[in-house]
């Protein structure tokens, strides 16, 4: 049996809480779960000690008996110091395309061509 231990959603519309449960990867994501860890609260602010509780012990026994983390719960994790943090690839997802690269070039050739004629007009007189 695949063990993941996972968020499992509760709460109303637009009013998100999370159970952080062990669950058979097999089961839907609101559905069966054999144990109950914790919980997630997505509403509280960043640095309250309510926003995720968790019984450690029983989430390392979890990990000890082959459970894989989702993405999420691993961070939640390392920020707990359970688990090591794990290296993650940096995708660059903020760097333009290469056409992009290439209009922001023409335009700063383009902006020094018409200083360059203003500086030589300057240091002439």
């Amino acid at each position: 049996m695949a063990m993941k231990i996972r968020l499992a959603r509760g709460g109303s519309k637009k009013r998100p809480s999370y159970r952080i449960v062990a669950a058979d990867s097999r089961m839907p994501r609101d559905g069966r779960f054999i144990e109950k860890l914790g919980t997630y609260n997505p509403l509280l602010p960043k640095d309250s000690e309510d926003r995720v509780k968790m019984d450690v012990e029983r989430v390392q026994h979890w990990l000890a008996q082959g459970a894989q983390p989702t993405d999420r719960i691993s961070r939640m994790l390392e920020a707990a110091g359970v688990i090591a943090k794990k290296e993650r690839a940096n995708l660059k997802k903020a760097v333009p395309g290469k056409k992009a690269q290439e209009r922001a070039a023409e335009k700063a050739a383009k902006a020094e061509a018409a200083n360059a004629p203003a500086e030589e007009a300057a240091t002439e007189e």
